[in-house]
């Protein structure tokens, strides 16, 4: 389901892991142009769309955007992987040991420290399989 809580209705969430000769940037630039010859049209956040392309990790790298440098939305590891079942729980089967660059800790220690009460499901255990998803 929609993180935070709306009306928009559940979408599929998936990790992959890829290997690339390209800068943490250049592929921000890419997956960005992904999303845009989609369709998606940035804007305010959180708001409903057809694709959602997140940089999570780079090569262990620690990015941090400065407040006064707006030209750049690149921020290693993504800020909020930690705290987000849907994309940790994906994450743990792509990259069953990897290890937060910041806070030291595994996949499998943050999914230990989520709520017990989140909504996401692996697909084959969705209970609404016919439905579209954004």
């Amino acid at each position: 389901p929609p993180w935070p809580s709306s009306d928009q209705p559940d979408y599929i969430n998936g990790v992959i892991r890829i290997e690339t000769m390209g800068s943490p940037k250049a592929l921000l630039l890419r997956l960005h142009a992904i999303e845009a010859r989609m369709g998606r049209i940035r804007g305010a956040p959180n708001i409903a769309r057809v694709i959602d392309l997140d940089l999570l990790a780079f090569n262990g790298l620690i990015c941090k955007v400065r407040p006064e440098d707006n030209s750049t939305q690149l921020r290693l590891p993504h800020p909020r992987l930690q705290d987000r079942p849907f994309v940790l729980l994906p994450l743990s089967e792509v990259a069953p040991t990897w290890v937060h660059p910041a806070s030291g800790r595994r996949v499998a220690e943050m999914i230990a420290g989520l709520p017990q009460i989140h909504n996401c499901r692996p697909i084959e255990h969705s209970t609404n399989k016919t439905s579209k998803s954004s």
